[in-house]
């Protein structure tokens, strides 16, 4: 039971030290535009990282999920609705997965 407080211990640390770091380090305001542009799309890579092989492996067959994955993002690229997207990706992986 000792080693469950470690556990939790440890990463309560990890998570603190991770979000106090930054605090203590970054005192000025961010004038390099390199840097601001690369903290400007870390919340977007790390989504994209997260989705994307799910997506891919939702699927029993994982060429269904890639054929809606790219179909979703035809759709949202020629500016279609998220329910539109989503309806249309729903069916692509329905049909994949009857004819695989």
């Amino acid at each position: 039971m000792t080693s469950v407080y470690i556990y939790i211990f440890i990463m309560a640390a990890s998570t603190y030290f991770i979000r106090i770091i930054p605090l203590i380090l970054l005192r000025k305001q961010i004038k390099n535009q390199f840097v601001k542009s690369f903290l400007y799309y870390v919340p977007y890579v790390t989504l994209s990282i997260m989705t994307f092989p799910a997506i891919i492996n939702a699927t029993q067959n994982s060429i269904s999920g890639i054929a809606a994955l790219i179909i979703g993002v035809l759709l949202a690229w020629f500016d279609a609705g998220l329910f539109k997207v989503s309806v249309f990706c729903c069916l692509i992986v329905f049909i994949a997965e009857l004819l695989l």
